[in-house]
């Protein structure tokens, strides 16, 4: 019998830990297979290679479900006997308008470790087989839950070993060294297993060492890395013994219960930007987060933030339309962690996951929302559809002029004179109007912001020089001249001179500006003071000011 464990990844980029585990746990089983696809691939050409197949297992998430059913459909087209099996956490749950359809054969609910062992040993009598859900006789059938699969089954795992090595490096590796989640955020399927379990350390010290050597982007799937501080600091020690040059390690904490030890080992040991934090603030608002279960210091996750900021990367998350949350809630929590400039601010929005508490409260709350994945919220008793349609405009700003870096010194200054959540929330309105959120050109990007800065504050001088310098520090060759004009040639080619500046082996940028640009990039604060700018170009790295 020919099984194929696949799925579709978001990204080609990605990689899927699942179905790599399935395939370790029963690579010696005759006619197993494994391969990745992403949900960009044509569906028709995904649905005629697992036709071939006798039974074909997708790892379903709420990012790919739509697409895997597609192909799931297509596939019995072309091959009605070849059976189709779903496992992940989007099936997992709420499935019988899934296993109701005609092209959906069997689901594995939960933890597939032992299920799918026992289904492929003993198709097709599936009767027995542990956490399955199917059809008998018009009716669902859901044979009883497995046990949790023992971790210590993964004693001498590997789960990479199958790839080639060579194709690992341009890849995000994922690893996971528990299960499970201390915490009950309701918004979350982790809160479903407050049970912490551990992956064997040898085997998680092994994958980490093979990773490391063939990877470069290493993410740990952990929901609380720092849990057990012994834990944390064994693996830190580990990776800092055994990393490559170009290794970055991402881990998701929970700042405010970071340990002091933690943090003094941090300072004393770490390279900076060895590893990113992911951290989930979710919300400022202490009502919001009791709502949904959720203890949380924001003062003490601050401090930590500001404290390893110069060592580590910070990624920040924020959720928009938690239960008793506000605008104004949301417009506070929006600029008391934009104040934190971490690298990367992720506003997202309220999902309802099959499975997950906060779906029983929709009717408390008066939430509304897409029945369709990702369940995104549409509306509740805090938040309009129009207050909802507004932020989104606001997320595409953000992450167009801060994650995607184009104007960093912008809006750095916008947050110390204006209302970076009124700026954010207007400039990403006006590109609406002037440009598709997905397709632009750099130049777009400037040029929409200068003219909506024109627009709404046409007096600020300085902000429409912080938007020139943003420009001028995107780019590693000298662009061509726009949004401030540089001195005369005469007077730049004096300043070069007189600087001794090496005009052979770079090229320069020299701007009039009316405020001293070093003393705000150290102090966020405008000292005003004509004087020359000066962005240096190499041709290899992005730009830089030297004076």
């Amino acid at each position: 019998m020919k099984i194929l464990l696949t799925t579709l990844n978001a990204k080609y980029i990605h990689t899927n830990l699942a179905i790599r585990l399935l395939y370790e746990l029963n690579h010696q089983h005759e006619g197993l297979a494994w391969k990745e696809f992403t949900i960009k691939e044509d569906k028709q050409d995904i649905a005629k290679e697992c036709a071939q197949y006798d039974v074909v297992a997708f790892s379903c998430y709420i990012w790919n479900i739509t697409q895997t059913l597609a192909v799931t459909e297509l596939i019995k087209q072309l091959s009605p006997q070849t059976k189709i099996l779903l496992g992940g956490p989007e099936v997992s749950y709420e499935y019988d308008d899934v296993i109701s359809r005609n092209d959906i054969d069997y689901i594995i609910v939960g933890e597939g470790e032992t299920p799918f062992n026992e289904f492929i040993t003993s198709f097709p009598n599936v009767d027995l087989v542990q956490s399955l859900v199917y059809k008998k006789d018009n009716q669902i059938v859901a044979n009883k839950t497995a046990p949790m699969f023992d971790l210590k089954n993964f004693e001498t795992s590997m789960p990479y070993r199958f790839d080639k090595p060579e194709d690992l490096l341009n890849k995000v590796l994922y690893i996971e060294t528990s299960r499970g989640c201390p915490y009950k955020c309701e918004f979350c399927l982790a809160s479903l297993d407050n049970k912490v379990r551990y992956l064997p350390n040898a085997s998680t010290k092994a994958t980490l060492l093979h990773m490391m050597e063939h990877g470069k982007v290493i993410k740990f799937l952990d929901r609380t890395f720092n849990i057990k501080k012994d834990f944390t600091l064994d693996i830190f020690d580990f990776i800092l013994e055994n990393y490559k040059p170009h290794n970055v390690f991402q881990f998701e904490i929970t700042a405010d219960i970071l340990h002091p030890d933690i943090i003094k080992y941090i300072h004393e040991k770490v390279p900076k930007n060895l590893f990113r934090f992911e951290i989930g603030i979710q919300t400022v608002n202490q009502k919001a987060n009791l709502a949904v279960s959720r203890k949380q210091s924001f003062e003490k996750t601050k401090g930590i933030i500001l404290d390893l900021q110069d060592k580590i990367e910070m990624h920040l998350d924020l959720i928009v339309g938690l239960a008793l949350d506000e605008w104004d809630d949301i417009k506070y929590s929006i600029e008391e962690v934009f104040k934190l400039f971490a690298p990367e601010m992720q506003l997202g929005f309220l999902k309802f996951l099959k499975g997950t508490p906060v779906r029983d409260k929709s009717n408390e709350h008066g939430f509304v929302y897409d029945p369709l994945p990702p369940y995104q919220i549409i509306e509740s008793k805090y938040l309009s559809k129009e207050q909802l349609a507004q932020i989104v405009k606001l997320e595409h700003a953000l992450e167009i002029y801060w994650n995607g870096k184009k104007a960093i010194n912008t809006l750095k200054y916008v947050t110390t004179h204006y209302s970076i959540f009124d700026f954010l929330l207007n400039l990403g309105a006006y590109f609406g109007t002037q440009k598709d959120y997905h397709k632009y050109s750099l130049n777009d990007v400037f040029d929409i912001l200068t003219a909506y800065a024109n627009i709404n504050h046409p007096d600020d001088l300085i902000l429409k020089q912080m938007i020139a310098i943003d420009y001028y520090l995107h780019f590693k060759v000298k662009p061509k001249n726009l949004f401030l004009e540089e001195f005369s040639q005469t007077e730049k080619t004096n300043i070069i001179n007189e600087l001794k500046l090496n005009h052979h082996k770079f090229r320069f940028v020299i701007l009039p500006i009316d405020f001293d640009f070093k003393h705000f990039s150290e102090n966020l604060s405008i000292v005003n003071e004509k004087q020359p700018l000066i962005i240096q170009y190499n041709g290899i790295t992005k730009a830089e000011v030297i004076h």
